[in-house]
């Protein structure tokens, strides 16, 4: 999209249920019980972890970080708000692409999440038990990108499907959340004219790379396992900073890469916001990742990328993405925890948040609309 596409965009919006005021009491992290995919034990056919989110939840709350009443509800994207980026081609092959008789069957659908037999289900019933939860996580870091700009940091506590592009999933990602959020705040937010990504899942992000490969106002920076899937050639002309790791790497030699790069990207382009794609499929054992990152290499990780956002005043989003195994959901709760105690996020909501917050808060004027493979 060129700038003067952009400014049409401004313009022209739709209007979208997603951008709306959220009530200072609320903290800017997003989530929904429908997150979590539960469909007749198929989702444990996949290594993902279809129900880590609500995990994440739980231990925020036994910690007494959030309650219910102090986190953002995600809301569902429609499909007004996908064709921001997807292509109604795309957006129908979910819907319906095999025909046999009567029955409708969803090849895409089992493509994409990996998981054969859902081929055989009614698309019906694909689109409740799975793609309604993956539109609401991807409705909930459009909604992130928001808060984000409005108090300086959020985080979606699912979403980063950054295999998604415009045209095409895979990967266990059906929407490219990535790639909206940023659309989105483009198109609506007066002085977001730049964006970075950080992408420091184990896979290559190749969703996000094929959305903007032409677009100079997105600084990809991505740090990935170079033996793994996607292995994206063309994708990879995209990424301005690109750090290719090998089989096994270890905390150290990891963090020391992360930090200098980091440094680097942000001192190299200033963006206006920051996507941080925070991937716990780094972690050592994990089936997929193939790298050897302790969980104390995460959570070291994290406040690297919120310490340099901070340092900078720059505002930050962060989305979960991809990690195969059962304690990834702890990791990333404990991860959330620490940017607490460091005082990279406030424990407390807005209106009690003092004035650390307010050269980032409500700095933007935002509109709501004119009238086997892996995450």
């Amino acid at each position: 999209m060129s700038e003067k596409e952009d400014e049409k965009g401004k313009r022209g919006a739709h209007r979208t249920e997603l951008y709306f005021e959220v009530p200072p009491t609320c903290l800017p992290i997003v989530y929904s019980p429908e997150y979590n995919i539960t469909f007749m034990g198929l989702e444990k056919l996949h290594p993902f972890d279809a129900g880590k989110w609500g995990k994440v939840i739980h231990f925020l709350k036994e910690e007494q970080f959030i309650s219910d009443d102090n986190i953002v509800q995600a809301r569902e994207a429609t499909e007004e708000d996908l064709l921001v980026v997807h292509t109604r081609r795309y957006l129908s092959k979910l819907k319906n692409h095999v025909l046999e008789g009567s029955r409708e069957w969803s090849l895409v659908v089992a493509t994409i999440t990996e998981i054969p037999p859902v081929l055989f289900l009614p698309n019906f019933l694909v689109q409740r038990k799975v793609l309604r939860p993956l539109r609401t996580q991807t409705g909930g870091t459009i909604m992130a990108g928001k808060l984000a700009m409005d108090r300086g940091w959020a985080i979606n506590v699912g979403g980063g499907f950054h295999h998604c592009s415009s045209d095409k999933g895979g990967g266990f990602c059906a929407y490219a959340d990535i790639t909206l959020a940023i659309k989105f705040l483009f198109e609506r937010v007066e002085g977001v004219c730049r964006a970075t990504i950080i992408d420091l899942d184990a896979h290559q992000g190749n969703g996000h790379e094929r959305d903007f490969l032409d677009d100079r106002r997105v600084y990809i920076m991505d740090v990935y396992n170079r033996y793994i899937y996607p292995g994206d050639g063309y994708a990879k002309r995209a990424i301005k900073r690109k750090v290719e790791l090998d089989w096994g790497t270890e905390d150290m030699e990891y963090l020391q890469k992360v930090e200098l790069h980091v440094e680097g990207a942000l001192n190299e382009v200033r963006p206006d916001i920051i996507i941080y794609n925070a991937g716990t499929d780094i972690l050592d054992g994990d089936p997929l990742g193939g790298l050897a990152i302790s969980p104390q290499g995460i959570v070291k990780r994290d406040e690297i990328v919120f310490r340099a956002a901070r340092r900078r005043s720059i505002p930050i989003l962060m989305v979960t993405s991809g990690g195969y195994q059962k304690k990834t959901a702890r990791i990333i709760a404990d991860s959330i925890l620490n940017l607490r105690r460091e005082g990279l996020i406030e424990g407390v909501a807005a209106e009690e948040a003092g004035p650390s917050l307010m050269p980032l808060m409500m700095s933007k004027s935002v509109s709501s609309g004119a009238t086997f493979n892996a995450i």
